[in-house]
Formats: structure tokens, C-alpha cells, sequence
């Protein structure tokens, strides 16, 4: 039982963006049948490592070689989207894939990516909130009156009511978002008592709670199977460093989110027994024996896949056994 997380970065140190996306797509039709339960697939805009900014079109791609495998996209930047264009590449999307791909939304973080985009961050909670409430409307397959125009998105998809969709986020603002439009909550951060806020802006909206995650501080978030963890810790170093460092240096300041790494070397990264873990097989059979899913990140770092495929095997044949 393992997910796959992908982001797509593709620094110098890795291989090419061409290799990287086709292993990506082609591991996701590989592991649906052996024991992969999803794959996550992540948003940013306008980076040196070229993380992946378009999550629908790789989910297209995904979808169209697999049969049953979930696809998660999280998260995707709500106030970068026109909500009509959005709703319909959503319902497309949910024609394809037979109603297996699911979203949560954020806001964003990066003042980088507003630049990139042309807008204003300041506006960003409330550009959210509007583009979220027209997005549901024209999902439920409602005709909508906005702006002196009739909006009508046509196919519907074929989940009723349209795809799955939650918030993501790490603040009160988000949960109550979540809440407002009776939506489940992903929680990127655990600060105090979000868990309860969350539940209780449900209620005071008149609406029950709807499915939510909070981060264990001490699960990992990128997990890999070897059989020399030590050989492993040399070959996949520098892959998994930059990827730490690069989604730390996304959050200055913010030592909230529970899969952020302050690492600045390869031996802090190993040592601190974090988000970033290379188990043994043992190690890895026993994370499962516990009824939990190896969060696996493949391609972390733009690893060569040459270099992923074995590792990716092992965790499958953990999981399969």
C-alpha cells in the first residue's frame, strides 16, 4: 500500500523534463496494480527547477493509461484559474478518468507566483472565495448569471455534483473557507486547535463536517525502500536535498508545515529523521503491517529514473506481501 507524489522538478543535477514526465506516467500505470492507492500530483509556477505548473494536463496524461488508480491534485491555486475555463477542463478531466481524479484548493504562498500571474496577493483570500463559489455552481451543472453573462459548462461531468474537491491550507481563514462551502479540509499545518475551529465553522455555517487531514509532525512525506540504506542515503542525496531545501526555502519563516525540512546538508537531512526517510525493507513492511501507506516521491529531485525504478519495485513488493 503506497501513494505517489509527484512535483516534477527538474534541476540541473536530475535528468531531463522529457524522461521525467514519461517515467512519472509510466510508474502510475505500473503501480496501480501493485499496490498504489494514488498519485498526488503538486502546483508551482515560474521556477528554476521547473516544478510542474499545468497538474491537470499530467492527470489527463495519467488517467488515460490507467483504469483505477486515484489522482489527487493538491493543491491547486484557486485565484490563478478563470473558474468557467477551470470547470470545464475539470469536467473533461472527470469524463476521462471516470470520476477518479480529486482536487484540494489552496491560495497560494509565493509572492513570486502572483507576479507571475499579475495579481494582486493581497486580494488573494477573497479572489478564492468568489472563484470558488462560481466554480461549484457551474460543477453542480447549474446556468449561471454573472457579470451580465450566461455561463453554462457543458459536458457535465460524470460524478454527480461534480469532482471531489477540498481545501487546503494551514490557517483559520482556510478552514472556515473549507467550511463555508461545505468542503473537507486538508491541513498543511496543525497549529492550535484548527481541528476543532474547523468543526465549529461547520456548524455555524449550517453544514456538517466533511472529511479532514491533519499532518503528523513525525510521519515521513517522501519515503524510499532500499536494501543498503546507507548506499542509498549516497546515490539519492543529492536529490532529496535539493528537494528539501527548495520546498523549505518556498516558506520562509514559516516552521508550521509538517513536511518541511530546515536541513542544509546531507547528513542534517539524514540525521533528523524527517520528512525525507530511506527504510530498510523490514522497516518498510512494518510501516505497512500498521495499516499505513508508504508516501512515496519517486522522482524526487529530478532523480534519474533509471536510478527511481528500483527503489519504486522494492516498495511495491513490500506492499504486495
Amino acid at each position: 500500500m503506497f501513494t505517489l507524489r509527484f512535483d516534477m522538478r527538474a534541476p540541473d543535477i536530475g535528468a531531463p523534463t522529457s524522461e521525467l514526465y514519461a517515467a512519472a506516467i509510466e510508474m502510475c500505470a505500473w503501480s496501480e496494480t501493485r499496490g498504489a492507492i494514488a498519485a498526488v500530483l503538486s502546483e508551482h509556477h515560474g521556477t528554476d527547477d521547473g516544478h510542474l505548473p499545468s497538474p491537470l494536463i499530467l492527470a489527463a496524461a495519467i488517467a488515460a493509461r490507467t483504469k483505477q488508480l486515484a489522482i489527487m491534485l493538491a493543491a491547486v491555486v484557486i485565484p490563478f484559474r478563470d473558474p468557467v475555463r477551470l470547470a470545464e477542463e475539470m469536467s473533461v478531466l472527470d469524463i476521462i478518468s471516470n470520476g477518479r481524479v480529486s482536487y484540494a484548493f489552496g491560495i497560494g504562498h509565493r509572492s513570486e507566483e502572483y507576479q507571475h500571474f499579475g495579481i494582486d496577493m493581497r486580494t488573494r483570500g477573497r479572489l478564492a472565495d468568489e472563484k470558488l463559489a462560481l466554480l461549484l455552481r457551474l460543477l453542480r451543472g447549474e446556468t449561471v448569471s454573472h457579470d451580465g453573462r450566461r455561463i453554462r459548462v457543458t459536458p457535465p461531468p460524470v460524478t454527480p455534483g461534480g469532482p471531489h474537491i477540498m481545501i487546503a491550507g494551514g490557517s483559520r481563514a482556510a478552514a472556515n473557507r473549507a467550511a463555508a462551502h461545505g468542503l473537507g479540509f486538508i491541513a498543511q499545518a496543525n497549529p492550535h486547535r484548527l481541528k476543532e475551529f474547523y468543526k465549529s465553522a461547520c456548524r455555524a455555517h449550517g453544514r456538517d463536517p466533511g472529511m479532514s487531514q491533519f499532518p503528523d509532525g513525525s510521519a515521513p512525506t517522501a519515503v524510499f525502500v532500499a536494501d543498503d540504506p546507507d548506499r542509498a542515503w549516497t546515490e539519492l542525496g543529492p536529490y532529496l536535498l535539493h528537494d528539501a531545501k527548495t520546498a523549505a526555502a518556498y516558506r520562509h519563516g514559516d516552521e508550521t508545515v509538517a513536511s518541511i525540512s530546515r536541513a542544509e546538508t546531507l547528513e542534517e537531512l539524514r540525521a533528523e529523521r524527517g520528512p525525507y526517510r530511506i527504510f530498510t525493507t523490514a522497516e518498510a513492511a512494518d510501516y505497512v503491517r500498521a495499516g499505513k501507506a508508504l508516501p512515496l516521491l519517486p522522482l524526487c529531485g529530478g532523480l534519474p529514473p533509471a536510478l527511481a525504478w528500483p527503489y519504486l519495485e522494492r516498495a511495491a513488493a513490500v506492499s504486495t506481501h
